[in-house]
């Protein structure tokens, strides 16, 4: 199998039909399967897949709606083929990219080729400019330089896809999943076409969603595999002031001064105890990644490829 195609549904039932028929047309030649996710759909989106099923489709229905990025999880789950590819089920992703964006990935190498959509066909205020602010943030923050992170139409190496760790909202953030695994990630400019069928599901409010996100992926980012690299330094400094603090109370204490219910003494001594318990935290997280790693024999690391003679 060449391809696998993860497309996650909700409530799109006028474009399931559309977008099977612009798969097959743009796919001819390949060697492909299209696993469709429906993401417990309350219309009738899962009779029009029925409708439209042959053997290169499959139908995956999750027991609720759990969001889109358990949906693409469950999708990838049961992915085949040697490239996945993830394209949203709204039809404003083109499946006619996808032929350009696998040659491009096989002819120079690269583990992730992901879509750019420079004609965005979606509202300036409510789309555009927060989506353009977000990935300026991302990309600033993490130095993972993807200009759309919010385009789905992405192909991917099966092994870079299979190990990406999809879970709450992270699906937009996959290029900085993926290079977390060492993944070779380009770029390319896909289509977008405006949403002709059903309402989208995003909007301005999740704008306080990805800002979370952001801080969980910088913490993934660089402090995952050594999270005591981030509290043991802040809890030190944090201990240390407060020591300096009571140190010198003291003196004051010894000097003759009264010191007892100074703000400056209850600072030092909450520093100090915040101190402790930040560096213990710390010490308590790193256990918990060790024991993430061991007890589910996860290794750290993807082995790129083993030479022999």
């Amino acid at each position: 199998m060449k391809l696998s195609l993860v497309i996650t549904l909700f409530n799109e039932e006028k474009n399931v039909k559309p977008l099977i028929e612009k798969i097959h047309q743009a796919l001819t030649g390949f060697k492909y399967e299209v696993i469709l996710v429906d993401d417990g759909s309350i219309d009738n989106t899962v009779e029009e897949v029925k409708a439209a099923m042959n053997d290169r489709i499959r139908l995956v229905l999750l027991n609720k709606n759990y969001g889109q990025t358990t949906a693409m999880s469950a999708g990838i789950e049961e992915a085949i083929g040697e490239y996945v590819v993830t394209l949203d089920g709204d039809l404003q992703n083109d499946p006619s990219d996808i032929p350009a964006m696998v040659q491009k990935l096989e002819a120079e190498g690269w583990d992730v080729v992901a879509g750019i959509r420079r004609h965005r066909k979606d509202g300036m205020v409510l789309r555009k400019i927060p989506s353009a602010l977000a990935n300026f943030l991302i990309r600033s923050l993490t130095d993972v330089h993807v200009h759309d992170y919010g385009c789905t139409l992405k192909v991917f190496k099966r092994k870079i896809a299979k190990n990406l760790g999809l879970y709450g909202e992270l699906h937009r953030f996959i290029p900085i999943l993926a290079a977390l695994q060492g993944a070779k990630i380009t770029e390319m400019d896909v289509k977008h076409h405006p949403r002709m069928h059903g309402v989208s599901k995003y909007g301005i409010g999740r704008t306080f969603n990805v800002s979370s996100d952001i801080m969980l992926m910088l913490f993934m980012q660089k402090y995952l595999q050594r999270p005591i690299h981030l509290f043991g330094p802040v809890g030190l400094v944090t201990f240390g002031i407060g020591l300096l603090i009571n140190l010198y109370m003291i003196g004051l204490k010894l000097a003759g001064e009264d010191i007892w219910g100074r703000p400056l003494l209850i600072a030092g001594v909450l520093m100090l105890i915040g101190g402790l318990q930040i560096i213990t935290f710390g010490i308590m997280t790193e256990l918990l990644m060790r024991t993430y790693y061991e007890s589910q024999n996860k290794k750290p690391y993807l082995v790129r490829e083993i030479i022999t003679k």
